[in-house]
């Protein structure tokens, strides 16, 4: 996906005894962002970093106005990928969940912070829940046909070292 440089990734990992290790991200800098549950937040832009996000805890949405339509990116634990959003792209935040989500975003600086990057601008038209619903729903459909295609092999391994 790459609409204006937005980017989604999957991360690679590796196994070392019982942890598992995912690709790290250079940054200037990183924050850990907590969404607390039943957000909507407003939309905001950044002028002088490239955010680069990973959630570490729970679920949520990633709203960004491109030509006068809202795009919906659900971002989940249970599918860890990082989201590249660069300077300029107007984004928000959808918590529908009664958890609070935990993302750590990975921050590259592309000049001194500016104060105008953390206000909100509001919204120009209100967000389609129904959509960032649907995302949602679509990630949680990847992440269990994921898990079924990774129990089938495991079946399938363990029938193979049986014989």
């Amino acid at each position: 996906m790459s609409a204006r440089g937005i980017k989604i990734r999957q991360l690679e990992s590796i196994k070392g005894g019982m942890a598992e290790f995912f690709t790290p991200q250079a940054s200037h800098e990183t924050m850990l962002v907590q969404i607390p549950p039943h957000t909507i937040d407003d939309l905001f832009v950044h002028k002088s970093q490239t955010d680069q996000l990973l959630v570490v805890k729970g679920e949520f949405v990633i709203v960004t106005l491109i030509d006068k339509k809202y795009q919906y990116i659900a971002l989940s634990e249970d599918y860890p990928v990082v989201l590249t959003i660069p300077p300029g792209v107007m984004h928000g935040a959808i918590n529908l969940s009664s958890e609070t989500c935990v993302v750590v975003n990975a921050v590259l600086r592309h000049r001194p912070v500016q104060e105008r990057d953390y206000v909100t601008r509001g919204r120009p038209f209100p967000y389609d829940l129904e959509a960032a619903n649907q995302a949602l729903k679509n990630i949680q459909n990847i992440i269990q046909n994921s898990t079924t295609s990774k129990l089938k092999i495991s079946e399938q391994l363990s029938t193979h070292s049986k014989q």
